[in-house]
């Protein structure tokens, strides 16, 4: 498939599973990056704008452009959105939990409980207005373990659980050239598709550093070894970039076969076979 038919095939699978669930209307987190940039739109062309509702959810390490970049796309969009400050929340948890987690609490248990308190916040507006809560996990982020359980795992369906990190990017390029040729305005900010992917779950975080690896890297890994089945030692003979040897590769895939258990809580998404 290219770029525009896995695009398209995301909207239809979104589409039918909204349908068959008798859903109308989404409620997505807009976190002013890729992956809920691309989501946002994959919606608007599966449910149309007014069906679409967009959330910011800021926390205590969000950045100002983070905001300003998933505002800019909603009003391009032409989505209704609002913005509910979790900081407030995770700070009464933090009150709560510091003492009883330790020294612990600084690092992956306050993470993780930002992303709950978000999650908390979607599902309510979820009940409370009949809207399909929309996930925003990409596949890369999946095999990786690198998403928080009952947190961004949570969703009825991913329209994106099925593309690596790579191809996000891609499509959103395909996305904004559709729209140029339409004579349309660029849906997915320039900013978003440029800036270094980041959680901001702590003070200067970004993925890849957190991830120990570059996207081009590690997918370039996982479809290797998962969708083509490839050997180790094919794959280190390939010469990837980041010169990878089989040690490193091995690691890569058995911590991806470490979170199967996580994949398993995961939302469904498209069933299609993207990388035949």
């Amino acid at each position: 498939m290219d770029a525009f038919e896995k695009y398209d095939t995301c909207v239809a699978a979104l589409r039918t599973f909204a349908h068959q669930a008798g859903f109308t209307e989404c409620v997505i987190g807009l976190s002013g990056g890729i992956d809920s940039a691309l989501c946002a739109v994959l919606c608007v062309d599966a449910f149309g704008a007014s069906s679409v509702h967009g959330v910011l959810l800021p926390g205590p390490y969000s950045s100002a452009h983070s905001v300003e970049d998933a505002e800019d796309e909603a009003r391009t969009l032409g989505i209704d959105y609002q913005v509910l400050s979790i900081v407030e929340p995770y700070q009464a948890f933090a009150e709560l939990l510091a003492e009883p987690c330790g020294k612990a609490w600084d690092n992956l248990p306050s993470q993780n409980t930002q992303a709950r308190c978000r999650m908390v916040c979607l599902m309510a507006l979820s009940n409370a207005h009949g809207w399909m809560l929309v996930n925003t996990g990409n596949k890369s982020e999946a095999m990786m373990g690198y998403s928080t359980l009952y947190g961004d795992t949570a969703g009825a369906f991913a329209p994106i659980g099925g593309l690596y990190k790579t191809d996000v990017y891609t499509l959103s390029r395909a996305r904004n050239e559709r729209a140029r040729a339409a004579g349309l305005p660029e849906p997915i900010p320039t900013r978003v598709l440029v800036k270094p992917p980041s959680a901001e779950l702590a003070p200067g975080q970004e993925d890849e550093s957190s991830l120990g690896i570059d996207y081009a890297t590690l997918d370039a890994i996982l479809i290797r070894y998962f969708e083509w089945g490839w050997e180790v030692e094919r794959i280190v003979s390939e010469g990837l970039s980041g010169s990878k040897n089989v040690s490193e590769v091995r690691q890569i895939i058995e911590r991806a076969q470490r979170f199967a258990f996580k994949r398993a809580l995961e939302p469904p998404y498209p069933s299609a076979r993207f990388y035949d």
